[in-house]
Formats: structure tokens, sequence, C-alpha cells
């Protein structure tokens, strides 16, 4: 027997088709190892509540992680990452085409030591935030105009890839930690 509408087929499908693809989605806290140690790293706050799509992995400057290397090497993943205001919107990922997102954990120096220092970081397709947004962080200082802490770059980047249900439970643990 055939249906005049196949509607409810394509909600079906489209359902489905969007937990598959959280399944898929990972993102990855490229954490410097002073913040493991700090009771202000919010990215901490993502990893137990994200159905493990959050997953940190300690940078080590000569020794880089096998895995990230070689998503990086396929071009299969993306690092969310300021390349600065000289920068061309031209040279930025579209980060809807990927399923593997790299977010460097750590305060803004030490980010931009990992990056310095990583070769194979700036091989990465990279893509830059663009939120009209000031970060509600206020348990550092020396935050950049414009820039955001890890737990809220993880919650924009969930809501670009569609998880917004997980975005708010991350955006509620982190106005609670924020305090």
């Amino acid at each position: 027997m055939s249906y005049p509408s196949s509607n409810l087929a394509n909600k079906s499908f489209n359902t489905n088709q969007k937990r598959n693809n959280a399944k898929k989605m990972k993102i990855f806290l490229l954490t410097h190892e002073r913040e493991l140690h700090r009771g202000t790293n919010t990215g901490s706050l993502a990893i137990d509540d994200s159905n493990e799509i959050v997953e940190r992995l300690l940078w080590e400057r000569v020794n880089p992680n096998k895995e990230l290397t070689r998503l990086i090497e396929n071009n299969e993943a993306v690092l969310l990452y300021s390349m600065g205001e000289s920068s061309e919107t031209e040279s930025l990922a579209v980060i809807e085409e990927y399923e593997n997102i790299i977010i460097i954990d750590g305060t803004w120096q030490e980010s931009k030591k990992i990056f310095n220092q990583s070769a194979y970081l700036k091989n990465a397709p990279q893509f830059t935030l663009k939120t009209e947004n000031d970060s509600l962080y206020r348990l550092r200082a020396n935050q950049p105009k414009g820039g955001l802490c890890t737990i809220e770059c993880i919650i924009e980047v969930l809501k670009i890839k569609g998880q917004n249900k997980m975005a708010s439970e991350l955006s509620l643990k982190f106005d609670q930690f924020n305090g």
C-alpha cells in the first residue's frame, strides 16, 4: 500500500540522519597541560555531559596526537582558531562541512603558543566564530574583545551543527559554573 504523502517518511529519515550526524561529530579539545589543574577551565564542563562528542587531548609539542594529525592530513578536521583581523574570509573553512572540530583549550597566551609551536595545526583548515556576543566568562582576566572561553566556543559550534539541546544544557551548566 502506498501513501499519498511521504512527509512522514522524510521526517523520519531526517531525524535518523541528525542522530547519525550527532554520533559522528567530534570536538577535540587540544588542552595545554596547565589547564588540567585549573579550577577555571571551562572545557571540562563539556566532557562529561556531551555524549562523548567532546574529547580532551593533551597537547605535546614534540609528540602530536596521531589521530589528530591523521585527520588534518586527510582534510577531515577543522581548527577553530582566530587567525587575526588581517585574515581574509575567503581563506576560512566552512564548519558545516566537517564532523571533526579542534578547539585549543588554554589561556589565550597558551593557545597562541600551542598554535605557533604545532606545525600540523597550521596545515588544518581554520574556522573563526563570528558572534555578536562578548564572552560572559568572569573567572579569568585579560580576555580579548570578542574572544570566547572554551565552553562558549563549544556551545556555539553545537548550535551551528544543529545540536541545540546539548548546547542549551551546556549553557545552563556554564551559567552555574560562572556564577
